[in-house]
């Protein structure tokens, strides 16, 4: 049989230039050479794409459940000078109003009628109403990354800034957020009740660290803040309101440029993403599974070991297969030299909730899972690994007792060495599914960032 021949050619690589969740993680933008784009985060949806021609953007940040998106020029050809903040509304396909500052935009942080932009060694605040008023400013130590982040939830007033100091964190409370207006019919129940104000003020100031900050994450409540630093071996969660240290988290030993941390939305569990390429799940609560520690972590009350011994690593982990992996059916695409060039192992991680089908799951607790989103172009969904309660019985026992070891010693020594090669590759086997019950599970994969038909 003869068949024909012939050839495939790969499409241009897909460059995404950012990406980030809405505070809900129901939507999702991104930003291309192309344009921007709002996705409905699952199931993957294009909702709206816009075409731009004249430059590119670096921050596309949607102003919640408005038509108002937040646009930054930035790149080799910005569509707007970085130093200006664009208001764009999507229902007009337009621009509505700026904001203009003496230096570099850095960062933008939103929530319901409130803006903060992060400059390099200030915070300026924002009122967005029907009239945009500047409400304040805070100085900061020298801020490269725009490090800020905002609670979103109704009542809630946090805001987290830089310290003017290096690796210190201001605790900011803005006028508590609004809660949304209803939308549809008029229901009789009546609305959330603003929570009681804390017995005690809390602190604005936070000395979270000893060398640079790289992350700053806050739930939508803003009960907690999780930090992380330069050296990008730690994840610190704090208290908002005493400050106080709540917990400690390893990602690794080797140093790593941290890329974002991401609280569940019932603030039970954080991700941490990091250049490594890999999403690391770490519990907050002591019911469900644990987080792994050192066999020597117990004799640490007792023994003046290293801090790393009684350190809390993730109970489950997903390494984000890398772009070049793949296999390539073409010759290498030839860039310019003055071409953006995408970071295959940068990404952004989100929560979000699933309503499982089976009937197992009826009447129970949803299922958070996992999104991320890579810049060339990857959208992963991803389950948490399942933890029987079986796992601790089936290994409690590895060693078998003195009336079942009587026998085996009338056996010849070839026998006794075959028995003891039999537990011993039980053992790596019972050692092979722990190790694989911490890996998290890919139940989906598609792509996104390209309008020409094959996203």
């Amino acid at each position: 049989m003869n068949l024909g021949r012939h050839s495939i050619t790969s499409t241009t690589p897909v460059h995404i230039f950012d990406a980030r969740f809405d505070p809900d993680c129901q939507i999702f933008t991104t930003s291309t050479p192309a344009g921007f784009a709002v996705y409905r985060t699952s199931p993957l949806k294009l909702l709206r794409k816009r075409e731009l021609k004249g430059g590119t953007l670096i921050t596309v940040v949607p102003f919640h459940t408005s038509n108002i998106l937040f646009l930054v020029g930035g790149g080799r050809s910005p569509l707007y000078p970085p130093n200006k903040v664009v208001f764009w509304d999507d229902a007009l396909g337009a621009e509505v109003a700026e904001l203009e500052f003496r230096e570099r935009v850095r960062g933008i942080a939103c929530r319901r009628g409130w803006l903060a932009v992060a400059l390099r060694r200030r915070v300026v605040v924002f009122q967005v109403g029907e009239q945009v008023t500047r409400y304040a400013e805070w100085d900061t130590c020298d801020n490269p990354k725009g490090l800020l982040a905002m609670a979103t939830a109704a009542y809630s007033t946090l805001l987290t800034i830089a310290g003017r100091q290096l690796g210190h964190v201001q605790l900011v409370h803005l006028p508590p957020c609004a809660p949304p207006v209803p939308i549809g019919p008029h229901i009789s129940s009546s609305p959330p009740r603003p929570p009681p104000p804390p017995a005690k003020h809390p602190v604005s100031i936070i000395a979270a660290h000893e060398t640079a900050l790289t992350t700053l994450s806050v739930p939508a409540s803003g009960r907690l803040l999780a930090t992380t630093s330069s050296r990008g071996t730690l994840v610190r969660v704090w208290d908002s309101l005493s400050g106080k240290l709540v917990r400690e988290f390893r990602r690794g030993t080797d140093k790593a440029d941290i890329y974002g941390v991401a609280f569940r939305p019932d603030e039970q569990e954080l991700c941490v993403w990091s250049d490594k390429g890999t999403v690391h799940v770490f519990t907050l609560v002591a019911s469900g599974p644990s987080n792994r520690q050192s066999t020597f972590s117990p004799l640490t009350p007792f023994l003046p070991l290293p801090k790393y011994f009684d350190s809390e690593w993730s109970y489950a982990q997903y390494r984000i297969p890398s772009q070049s992996s793949h296999i390539t059916l073409s010759a290498p695409v030839s860039r310019s030299p003055t071409e953006d060039v995408p970071d295959e192992e940068r990404c952004v991680v989100g929560w979000i909730n699933v309503a499982l089908s089976d009937e197992s799951a009826q009447g129970g607790a949803p299922e958070y899972q996992l999104v991320a989103l890579t810049y060339v172009g990857g959208w992963y969904r991803l389950s948490l690994p399942q933890h029987r309660s079986s796992r601790s019985s089936s290994l409690a026992n590895p060693v078998p007792s003195s009336s079942a070891r009587t026998p085996t010693t009338r056996h010849r020594l070839s026998s006794a060495s075959s028995v003891t090669g039999r537990d011993k590759g039980k053992e790596k086997e019972q050692e092979k599914e722990g190790k694989e019950s911490r890996d998290c599970v890919l139940q989906e994969f598609r792509r996104f960032g390209r309008w020409d038909g094959w996203g």
